[in-house]
């Protein structure tokens, strides 16, 4: 699970630099709260963009 994870990212290494980037600027800065939100929004769809990419538990 954990190399099917890796290989993903690796494909997409531009999806892959904005989600690290995007992750630590919220986690350790407080941007304005309007762009705050806007990262979180492009966050969540990357989230849910790898998520279904991935589908590691597809039966």
């Amino acid at each position: 699970m954990f190399k099917k994870i890796l290989n993903a990212l690796i494909d997409q290494p531009v999806l892959t630099s904005v989600f690290v980037t995007d992750f630590f600027i919220l986690l350790f800065h407080r941007p304005p709260f309007l762009f705050s939100l806007l990262m979180l929004g492009s966050l969540m769809a990357m989230c849910m963009y790898f998520g279904q990419k991935l589908a590691l538990f597809k039966s």
